[in-house]
């Protein structure tokens, strides 16, 4: 196979949106691929997902989810949408999902950039992604000598762009902010359907 040496999307004839949960206690990763689109229904069908084939069965007792999420993308403090689609997901689930986002330029210090994504890049080197299946096959051969353990789905939907969230969710909103930083600090709480 002839390839370039570097990326060039134009030449390209498709992508591939990971979506990565890291477990830090555990050093367990779920990597959910999708070639349609980052939109805030993929990263919480990412959660809805790892919480359903991993995170319930280690933690049965849990009723309340941590997640650490960079400040902008698909899970963006900014967005209403996420919001939204998160107090969804927390309503599924039955947990309350708390969400710290990192301040903008500061994902860097999210432990998930630096003990998954580097691995999985290096899993990857130098071979050409020309499908989906190839990408899951050579992601999932990520490891570390600390004993990091990956998981990776495709997830075979196509997103839906533009979607906006419901007029009177702003208003209506059950999502408890907190007091120290609550526009990057809040909790969506399962509300009763």
């Amino acid at each position: 196979t002839v390839v370039n040496d570097h990326d060039f999307p134009s030449h390209g004839n498709g992508f591939v949106i990971p979506h990565g949960i890291y477990d830090v206690s555990r050093n367990e990763a779920a990597l959910h691929l999708n070639t349609s689109h980052d939109t805030t229904a993929f990263a919480c069908e990412s959660i809805e997902l790892w919480w359903r084939e991993q995170g319930q069965a280690v933690y049965p007792k849990t009723d309340e989810l941590l997640i650490l999420c960079d400040g902008g993308g698909s899970n963006s403090s900014l967005k209403y949408l996420f919001k939204e689609d998160l107090q969804a997901l927390s309503n599924r689930l039955n947990l309350k999902i708390r969400i710290a986002h990192y301040p903008p330029y500061c994902s860097k210090y999210n432990p998930i950039e630096h003990r998954l994504f580097p691995h999985v890049t290096r899993a990857c080197k130098g071979v050409p992604l020309e499908c989906l299946e190839t990408a899951k096959f050579y992601m999932a051969k990520t490891e570390t000598t600390t004993g990091l353990n990956v998981v990776v789905r495709i997830i075979d939907k196509v997103f839906e762009t533009g979607r906006k969230y419901a007029k009177s969710f702003k208003e209506n909103m059950k999502i408890q902010f907190d007091e120290v930083l609550p526009k990057w600090n809040y909790t969506a709480i399962p509300q009763p359907g």
